[in-house]
């Protein structure tokens, strides 16, 4: 496993030493099943607002309560690992909850990025509260039309490869 693949409570401490260092985290979270071009330019776009990127990943149980039958692809490690090889990422956490509550307020991010399929108003309730509580930016990443993993699941089943 690469050093930059942390346990929660080690990404904590780690987030606490680089804030007191004055480096501006940027943090998102989600499944990446899949990884594929609009991941990794949402992923470069997240890390330009900022001095590095932190990625919360659903844990593979959360991801087949988010996502359902047949998902993750994926396992959590396999995902973990193809994040952590992206020169973008500086750290990732899996995180076994739906929501990334307990993910945010380990890392306290100064920046908190999700795609532009979201709204403030469609985030989690209780994500938008721990933002407030740590007065992090919500920042909106327009969405890459084109791309998504359910489209690449479904391309790949017609292809019948």
């Amino acid at each position: 496993m690469t050093t930059k693949i942390l346990g929660l409570e080690q990404l904590s401490d780690r987030c606490e030493k680089l804030r007191s260092a004055g480096k501006k985290i940027v943090a998102t979270n989600g499944c990446f099943d899949l990884l594929h071009i609009g991941h990794v330019r949402y992923l470069q776009a997240a890390r330009a607002l900022g001095d590095l990127l932190v990625v919360g990943l659903n844990g593979d149980d959360s991801v087949h309560q988010l996502k359902g039958a047949g998902r993750p692809i994926t396992t959590q490690n396999d995902r973990a690992e193809i994040l952590a090889a992206l020169a973008c990422v500086d750290l990732v956490t899996i995180f076994p909850e739906t929501r990334a509550t307990k993910f945010l307020a380990a890392v306290r991010p100064a920046v908190y990025v999700k795609g532009g399929d979201y709204t403030s108003e469609t985030l989690d309730e209780e994500e938008r509260a721990t933002l407030k509580e740590i007065d992090a930016t919500i920042r909106l990443i327009p969405f890459e039309t084109g791309y998504s993993t359910s489209g690449l699941i479904e391309q790949i089943c017609k292809s019948k490869i």
